[in-house]
């Protein structure tokens, strides 16, 4: 018979943690998805990266962890709010003449999602699978730059046209 471990176990708290990063990157992502202001919604992004970051490291990913902070929540997350920052002031909000279907559709639709995705989960045989290598830095790194240059690459020329497009914004200023 197989024991389920006690909530004052080293396991027990373990889920427990893990647990909690779920519901704090479910949380942030909820905030981003639903706040009125843009810097709201951007603080909620925040929260609900770095509790992805924090299911990385409990996925014992502690690389993929800190790379989710240093370029979402370091990179990205900045990035948007000097965008923030260099818009034009919000102006009064007009409501949409959307359909009143609109709502309770999309709520189904998402209910609907979540109840296939967790009944799929639930009734998966997962199994564990062992580690193919150490997971170090140094062998990442050479992956990097030998197996998956062209994506390494590719990634680059993303972030060089993204930062194009900050520096043309914030050209033509505030004001116009």
């Amino acid at each position: 018979m197989i024991e389920t471990p006690s909530l004052f176990s080293a396991d027990g708290l373990v889920g427990l943690i893990f647990l909690f990063m779920i519901v704090v990157t479910f949380c942030g992502g909820l905030l981003a998805a639903t706040a009125d202001r843009l810097v709201r919604a951007l603080s909620g992004l925040v929260i609900c990266f770095t509790g992805v970051a924090g299911i990385y490291y409990f996925l014992n990913s502690p690389f993929m962890a800190m790379m989710q902070i240093l370029i979402y929540v370091g990179a990205v997350c900045v990035t948007i709010s000097f965008a923030i920052m260099l818009a034009s002031p919000e102006q009064k909000q007009r409501r949409g003449t959307g359909s009143v279907l609109a709502g309770p559709i999309g709520f189904a639709v998402g209910a609907l999602i979540f109840a296939g995705m967790s009944g799929l989960a639930l009734t998966t045989n997962w199994q564990q699978f062992d580690k193919i290598n150490e997971g170090s830095v140094k062998q990442i790194g050479h992956e990097l730059l030998t197996t998956y240059s062209m994506v390494f690459e590719l990634i680059s020329l993303v972030l060089l046209i993204a930062i194009i497009g900050a520096v043309v914004i914030a050209r033509g200023g505030r004001n116009q």
